[in-house]
């Protein structure tokens, strides 16, 4: 909890944590509002995927083209600008007039999740090296915690609005207004330029020096996107609960992943980031052996080991990334969450694809066989080229 207390103990710690929870602020609110879009233009469930792609399009279009803005700008600028246009897009979706304008609505709302995704993790990575501290793990459980804000305060306030473009306006000018206040802690931080590392700022000529981060990071992403999109579908069709039951898994999945977060940086601290994801690792594989046990409560007890186990990860992948000899801060972060990302979208496609193919307990012994591969590359590459971290 050292980092938390960090956090709290400054506004220079406390306004980049704000942009993580304005981020999933921002999409647990408009996530309530996808049946009104579904029912408004009177979608399939396929089309609604076709569409919600058009985001994670977005996202990867953005991933090349963040380190050169950092560079150019700034990084604190880049995230000051990022959060404010990602507050202004989200209100398109719920205001084109169809199908169509919803995809290119979608797409630019992608633009710029990822352009300020990329900046905030990269802004709080060039703090924690400036100042000596910990506290990027702590910044990723803020995004949770945004999350359970914009979904749960939003679950009341949908019965206060007729309109779901006056909800979703409100809760953007809270973020604006909430931004501008906070922005001028970070807006005139910029990266830490080593003049003996590689200038060019293209992120596909960098892949091989984070290579290990980027596989480990595609496959805890594609855990995370395969737990979020199938642990209900799991509880329902192989543990046999009723549809009261089957959210239960994720429920405690995202709680205890909150909670690892906030808990991470002091345990990164002690005994380094290759340790803790290694753990982490090891964890999540003992949460797959307690879910496919296929009784009610060990499974969740294991959805919940799960959220703990890879709950940070992705922090200690990104700080990793932040300190590697051969980039800049920007271009390193950028890939790892590039490729990473690629992991959280084909995820939940592919465990679908696996069941129709087999079950539903294949697809998770396949999850299960991709912690493993994490767990040996941090092993026998990871503890190797990180020796110190």
């Amino acid at each position: 909890m050292k980092s938390l207390q960090l956090i709290f103990s400054s506004l220079k710690y406390f306004a980049p944590a704000w942009v993580f929870t304005s981020v999933n602020i921002l999409i647990g609110t408009w996530i309530l509002y996808l049946p009104n879009v579904k029912l408004k233009f009177d979608l399939t469930d396929s089309e609604i995927g076709v569409a919600l792609f058009f985001t994670a399009c977005g996202l990867l279009i953005s991933i090349p083209f963040v380190p050169a803005i950092n560079k150019k700008i700034g990084i604190g600028r880049s995230t000051q600008i990022g959060i404010l246009l990602l507050a202004l897009c989200f209100n398109l979706p719920l205001l084109v007039p169809n199908y169509y304008t919803l995809c290119i609505s979608l797409l630019l709302t992608g633009v710029f999740s990822g352009f300020t995704s990329t900046s905030m993790n990269a802004l709080v990575s060039v703090i924690e090296t400036e100042d000596q501290v910990n506290f990027m793990s702590a910044s990723h459980g803020f995004f949770s915690l945004g999350g359970f804000l914009g979904a749960g305060l939003g679950s009341f306030l949908i019965t206060q609005f007729t309109n779901p473009s006056h909800h979703m306006l409100l809760i953007s000018i809270v973020i604006i207004l909430s931004s501008l206040f906070f922005s001028k802690n970070y807006v005139g931080i910029e990266e830490l330029v080593d003049g003996s590392l590689k200038k060019d700022t293209n992120i596909f000529k960098h892949i091989k020096p984070v290579f290990g981060l980027c596989i480990i990071a595609f496959v805890i992403l594609f855990n995370e996107g395969a737990v979020e999109h199938w642990s209900n579908l799991f509880l329902y069709d192989v543990v046999k609960v009723t549809e009261s039951k089957a959210g239960f898994g994720f429920v405690i999945f995202s709680l205890t992943m909150t909670l690892g977060r906030f808990l991470g940086d002091g345990i990164s601290e002690k005994i380094g980031s290759v340790k803790s994801i290694g753990i982490g690792c090891a964890i999540a594989i003992i949460a797959y052996v307690l879910i496919l046990f296929s009784d009610f409560y060990v499974s969740v007890l294991g959805f919940g080991v799960l959220g703990l186990g890879i709950s940070v990860i992705i922090p200690e992948l990104y700080r990793l990334a932040s300190k590697s000899k051969e980039m800049n801060t920007s271009v390193a972060i950028s890939v790892v969450s590039g490729i990473g990302f690629m992991g959280f979208l084909v995820g939940p496609v592919l465990l679908g694809l696996i069941s129709s193919w087999s079950n539903l307990v294949m697809s998770y012994l396949f999850l299960l066989a991709l912690l493993v591969i994490a767990l040996g590359l941090v092993i026998f590459r990871l503890s190797k080229k990180y020796a110190n971290n």
